[in-house]
């Protein structure tokens, strides 16, 4: 059997968005909707890891037009799903890269990581965040959804449905963490302002929209 490369999502793309509202409802899509709001009109967009593309077309009911986004996928299949979906009038690049080793020819006004970092050890993690810290204008957009899992707050049932994820993705995505880095610590080295907080499922997802300073 071949070896899946890391973090890679193309065995369980066709029935990633069907999983996922089994186990979470909506939960993760309301998250992410819940901070398109933050995206100003024109803007270039940058996309890490967005799965399917629901997104864009969601992005597309805000901004029919005038956006410019690149879409930083690792799984080929999630960019055929993704290159399906209707972006109106908006421009699309797809990059079929590990975001480690996307090169931008330019700085983003926005920056979207939809559960990308829960993929990723902490050392790479954090290497990855300065890679797209420097990709953000200065003043710019991070929006941030993730898991959020606090070892003296959270409830018992988290701490096993995370373990429970983490199998099952190691298993079938190859995915290289088992634990959630806390991904606040950078967004506090960079000093990043929050401009949003909210939590769905009960506190296991948050949703953060972040400003770059100037």
């Amino acid at each position: 059997m071949q070896q899946i490369k890391k973090n890679n999502y193309d065995l369980v793309a066709s029935q990633y968005d069907w999983l996922s509202k089994l186990v979470f409802y909506r939960s993760l899509e309301n998250a992410q909707v819940s901070l398109l709001k933050f995206i100003p009109a024109g803007s270039h967009v940058l996309i890490v890891g967005g799965g399917t593309g629901w997104i864009l077309e969601r992005l597309s009911q805000l901004h029919n037009k005038g956006l410019s986004i690149t879409y930083v996928e690792l799984s080929g299949n999630m960019i055929i799903l993704s290159q399906k979906r209707d972006i109106k009038e908006n421009t699309i690049e797809f990059v079929h890269l590990p975001i480690e080793e996307f090169i931008p020819d330019r700085e983003y006004d926005v920056i979207i990581t939809p559960f990308l970092f829960d993929n990723f050890v902490p050392e790479r993690a954090q290497s990855i965040f300065w890679q797209l810290h420097y990709s953000l204008k200065k003043g710019g957009t991070w929006l941030f959804a993730d898991f959020y899992y606090d070892k003296e707050k959270s409830r018992w049932w988290q701490k096993l449905l995370l373990k429970t994820m983490y199998t099952f993705f190691r298993l079938f995505c190859n995915i290289e963490a088992s634990s959630l880095f806390n991904m606040a610590t950078c967004f506090g080295q960079g000093k990043y302002e929050v401009l949003h907080k909210r939590f769905f499922y009960f506190g296991f997802i948050q949703s953060i929209a972040y400003r770059k300073p100037v």
